[in-house]
């Protein structure tokens, strides 16, 4: 999980114009704004073959309800609406299909990063949806349904002549601004490395710590492109109709990295939940919540369960 200060500062500064978002989005452009009506959220109906795959001995923490943990964190992926206190993004959205799926209400539970493993372990939630990476390490202690690619995105500005940057040799020579410290750092470091062994020319790495220094320097041609977490560049190319994707790659590369629902090791609930999210896949429900925030370069086209994870450090 990447939770820059960049894309929180985008996802603050654009989270009140949730509307033109939804305008603009693909299959969403006759959507109501789930931030005036949180409510909107596009539902299911049950499904019996996922209900009847979930052990009988599995308890689950309210009896009518799927309690699902989540991280209050930046658009795409969730954050506060008007009301202060209702969830809305793209994981809230999923896991409303999931509970309902379940044939169960939704309850959310707002919790801090850190604290989501022992809420989890302790039996506090059913399921972590929060934008967590399956790694070999968590694997350890918990069990996981896959239902994103975990990706960094190159985007440019509209204008842009750059058609496609997806290997090595499409960054030659370009200045490329990115976050420093992060996994998108490493990706354009080693690339960089590269292409030099291979006699092309270097990529000039960029960096700002004010994002609309950024944006200005990107739109005015000081920079070429920029290589950061694709949701909340998704997000920030809807919203303001002024940068194309041009490419996207694994947050693990080149490993591929998924982020996936989150529960309890050996509880049983994960098989049930994989079943549902390969439901949701085939009945089109999925597509369309990721439409609708702009990330179906994030798209899986089968939900797995504890597939590879990242590797031990």
């Amino acid at each position: 999980m990447s939770h820059t200060r960049k894309v929180r500062a985008v996802a603050l500064r654009t989270v009140f114009a949730l509307t033109s978002l939804i305008a603009s989005v693909a299959h969403a452009s006759t959507a109501p704004d789930p931030r005036q009506d949180p409510q909107t959220r596009l539902r299911t109906t049950v499904d019996n073959a996922a209900i009847k795959a979930v052990p009988a001995s599995f308890a689950f923490v309210d009896k009518d309800a799927l309690v699902i943990g989540m991280t209050p964190a930046f658009l795409p992926l969730n954050t506060y609406a008007a009301d202060a206190k209702t969830l809305v993004g793209v994981d809230p959205d999923l896991a409303q299909l999931v509970a309902d799926g379940l044939g169960r209400k939704l309850k959310i539970v707002p919790l801090a990063w850190e604290d989501w493993p022992l809420a989890l372990a302790s039996g506090k939630v059913d399921a972590v949806l929060s934008n967590v990476t399956v790694t070999e390490q968590r694997k350890d202690k918990f069990d996981f349904s896959t239902y994103r690619r975990d990706v960094v995105g190159f985007y440019v500005p509209k204008k842009s002549t750059i058609q496609a940057i997806r290997e090595p040799k499409d960054v030659a020579g370009l200045r490329v601004i990115t976050d420093s410290g992060t996994n998108q750092e490493k990706i354009l470091l080693e690339w960089n490395k590269q292409n030099i062994a291979h006699g092309l020319k270097p990529v000039q790495i960029v960096y700002f710590d004010d994002e609309a220094v950024r944006d200005v320097a990107l739109q005015s041609g000081r920079a070429d492109a920029i290589l950061s977490v694709n949701a909340g560049l998704a997000y920030e190319a809807a919203l303001k109709n002024d940068l194309r994707e041009v490419g996207t790659i694994s947050g693990g590369w080149p490993l591929t990295a998924d982020v996936a629902i989150t529960t309890r090791k050996g509880s049983g609930l994960a098989a049930p939940i994989t079943l549902l999210l390969n439901d949701l896949i085939q009945d089109g429900k999925y597509p369309q919540v990721l439409a609708r925030w702009n990330l179906s370069a994030e798209a899986i086209t089968q939900s797995q369960t504890n597939p590879p994870g990242l590797p031990r450090d």
